[in-house]
């Protein structure tokens, strides 16, 4: 049997029970290294690797932002729907702003400086 348990992203009353967690072994994931990244958001999103990297340069420094009001940080699939956004010809700074910015928060101040990196790497 395989369960997927992500602890912490959910509430506190949809916790695994401490019995429950403990009849497991646990198998701990982040995310992979940029390079590995990228070349899964080249070929998942159908785009050249340059601007997967820069995708991935850019969910780096908002993972890293994570602590000073995001609750979450850029997914490996918010990449890649940014990535097949541009694929389809949306400008990059429109697919990130949809595909990755507005779906990790709506506070205004949040988005500012997330466009602000955006612009940065774009």
């Amino acid at each position: 049997m395989v369960i997927s348990y992500n602890p912490g992203y959910q509430s506190v009353l949809k916790d695994l029970k401490q019995s429950t967690r403990q009849r497991f072994i646990s198998l701990e994931f982040d995310y992979p290294e940029a390079q590995k990244e990228a070349e899964i958001v080249s070929h998942e999103g159908d785009i050249d690797m340059e601007t997967a990297l820069r995708l991935v340069s850019l969910a780096e420094k908002i993972r890293n932002i994570r602590e000073h009001g995001l609750t979450e940080g850029a997914s490996t699939r918010l990449l890649i729907y940014a990535a097949q956004m541009i694929r389809r010809g949306i400008p990059v700074h429109e697919a990130c702003r949809s595909a990755i910015c507005l779906p990790l928060t709506d506070d205004a101040k949040l988005q500012e400086t997330l466009n602000d990196l955006i612009e940065d790497i774009f």
